[in-house]
C-alpha cells in the first residue's frame, strides 16, 4: 500500500464573495476591511492602499478582483490570481464555492463530489458520519477520501485511527489547497492512494469497527458496487461493526437499473443486515 504524504498549502483564497466585498470597499473609500481568506474558516483584517488589497503576506490589485466571478475559488500567489482548477488525463478538476462561509467541494468533470442541494458538502459529510455512530476508540476505514471530510469529522467523533483509500492523486492535490481539509494532515489519518477495489484485500479479517463508503457514481467505478467488494468490506469488519454507504438518490436509474435497490440486495448476500436511510441517500449495514 502506498502512503500519501498530505502537505496542506497555505495561501489567501479568493471567492466571488470576497471579492466583491473588496471591491465595494475600495470604491467606498475604506483604507481597512474584514474579509475571509480560507473560506469562512477565519476572518482577517486586510488593507487597501495605492489599489492593491493586502492579504497577510500577499497582495493583489484591485482590479484584477473583477474577474473572480461565479464559483471559482481563486488563490493570490506573487500578485497573480490562480484559479483552483486543473485539467489532467481528460478530466477536468475545480474547487467549487457553494457559499461565503461554508466547505466547497471538488467537481470532476461538471460532476459533484458531494451533495450541495440543500445542504453544504460539510453537512453532507457529517450526516454520513453520524449515521455510522462512530464512537470514541473506533478505528474507521474511509473509501474514497475525496476531500477528506468524513475522515476528519470522523477523528472529532472520537475515531482513534482513520484509513482512508483514494485513487486519484489530483483530488489530493486539489485537497492540499482546501483550507477545510487541512486537518487530514494528523498522525492519526493514514491515506492510501490506490485502488480501494485492491487495497481492501490487503487487510486483515475484522480489521475495522467502522466502515464508510463514499463512492464516485456507479457509471465511473462499478467494481465498487459490486458483491465481491462488498464481501471484502464484511470480511474485513469486526462483528457488530456498521457500514454506511452512499449510493445517489434512491429511485435515480443508469440505463433502467435500480442501483439503490441492486446495492441493497447485494450487501444483504454478502451477509449484511441492511437499513435504507433514504434521506441520507445511502444505506447502513450491520455485521452480524
Amino acid at each position: 500500500m502506498r502512503r500519501y504524504s498530505f502537505k496542506p498549502k497555505i495561501c489567501p483564497l479568493i471567492t466571488s464573495w470576497v471579492a466583491k466585498r473588496i471591491i465595494a470597499a475600495q470604491k467606498a473609500g475604506f483604507k481597512k476591511i474584514k474579509v475571509t481568506l480560507d473560506l469562512g474558516l477565519t476572518s482577517s483584517l486586510i488593507k487597501i492602499t495605492q489599489g492593491r488589497a493586502l492579504l497577510n503576506n500577499e497582495s493583489v490589485d484591485v482590479n484584477l478582483l473583477e474577474k473572480v466571478v461565479g464559483d471559482n475559488i481563486y488563490l493570490v500567489l506573487k500578485g497573480k490570481l490562480m484559479k483552483v482548477s486543473m485539467f489532467s488525463n481528460g478530466k477536468f478538476y475545480k474547487l467549487k464555492a457553494v457559499g461565503e462561509k461554508t466547505a466547497p467541494t471538488v467537481e470532476i468533470s461538471g460532476i459533484h463530489m458531494h451533495r450541495v442541494r440543500g445542504v453544504t458538502p460539510w453537512m453532507d459529510s457529517q450526516m454520513k458520519v453520524l449515521a455510522v455512530r462512530i464512537s470514541r476508540g473506533n478505528k474507521v476505514l474511509d473509501v474514497c477520501t475525496g476531500l477528506g471530510y468524513t475522515a476528519i469529522i470522523s477523528l472529532k467523533r472520537g475515531a482513534s485511527e482513520v484509513i482512508t483509500i483514494e485513487k486519484d492523486e489530483n483530488v489530493l492535490k486539489i485537497a492540499e489547497l482546501n483550507p477545510w481539509s487541512r486537518l487530514l494532515a494528523n498522525e492519526r489519518i493514514k491515506i492510501i492512494h490506490g485502488d480501494a477495489n485492491e487495497v481492501v484485500r490487503e487487510f486483515e479479517e475484522g480489521s475495522f469497527d467502522r466502515i464508510i463508503h463514499d463512492p464516485p457514481r456507479f457509471s465511473l467505478a462499478g467494481e465498487l458496487y459490486s458483491l465481491d467488494f462488498y464481501k471484502e468490506l464484511y470480511r474485513i469488519l469486526k462483528p457488530n461493526g456498521l457500514l454506511f454507504h452512499y449510493t445517489g438518490a434512491p429511485g435515480e436509474k443508469f440505463r433502467r437499473r435500480d442501483i439503490f435497490k441492486e446495492v441493497s440486495s447485494r450487501l444483504t448476500k454478502a451477509g449484511f443486515i441492511v437499513i435504507k436511510k433514504r434521506k441520507l441517500r445511502g444505506l447502513l449495514a450491520k455485521k452480524v
